[in-house]
């Protein structure tokens, strides 16, 4: 996206917003509550339209973009956007049924532990379970670019080793992952690039060595974002 524009009312959500992800890598977007994390994957993925600027996902606006290209890419939103009636595997097969060459159903529910819950309607389940089944729901087409917002969120520490290890794998097959995450540990670990937003702008962008310096990604971060908070 380049120099992308939002406002609701008032407000501005997103400033001359300006960043990319790259195939084959994962980008972590970090920033504060409010910062317009949320805001700038919803644009990427067609669910809102930008005020102003360019956004081009595999070369297409995601706004005006088709149900082929949908089909390239896989989102995982803070909600889940799940249909509650249903249970997490019916769903899961059913989705596969979309695509020609679909991730392995059996194998995602077993990494993930949604074979522990696979009986649970969808409304029943727990905010970590939902945020799993979201996941495999985001992955199982095998897309070329991955929108996952917070996918660890909620999860316990087995689990989020689990997700780390599938995100770095989608990312290693090709895709361009990209990954909002309020933990700098998650960033540390899987990130090729970060980005971080701060009031509707990036205030550093590069790989996690760049933007942290010698004094490592939390301290940057937190010097970053003071920064602009002063400056407002």
């Amino acid at each position: 996206m380049d120099q992308v524009t939002r406002r609701f009312g008032a407000a501005e959500a997103l400033r001359g917003l300006s960043w990319g992800a790259d195939a084959g890598e994962v980008t972590c977007v970090l920033g504060p509550n409010g910062a317009g994390k949320t805001t700038s994957v919803e644009i990427a993925t067609g669910l809102q339209r930008p005020d102003g600027g360019t956004v081009r996902v595999l070369g297409t606006d995601p706004w005006r973009a088709g149900a082929d290209h949908r089909a390239r890419v896989g989102v995982m939103l803070q909600d889940g956007g799940l249909p509650q009636s249903v249970r997490p595997v019916a769903l899961l097969r059913h989705l596969s049924r979309f695509w020609d060459r679909p991730a392995d159903v059996d194998g995602l529910v077993a990494r993930l532990g949604i074979d522990e819950f696979a009986g649970t309607t969808i409304r029943r389940l727990s905010g970590g379970q939902r945020q799993r089944v979201a996941l495999a729901a985001a992955l199982v087409g095998r897309p070329q670019v991955a929108f996952l917002d917070e996918p660890t969120a909620g999860l316990d520490p087995h689990s989020r080793r689990e997700v780390h290890g599938i995100v770095r794998e989608t990312a290693d097959s090709g895709a361009a992952t990209v990954v909002t995450t309020h933990s700098f540990e998650e960033a540390e670990r899987l990130a090729d690039r970060v980005v971080v937003i701060v009031r509707g702008r990036v205030a550093a962008a590069g790989t996690v060595a760049e933007v942290a310096g010698t004094g490592g990604l939390e301290e940057t971060y937190f010097a970053l974002t003071d920064r602009q908070e002063a400056d407002r």
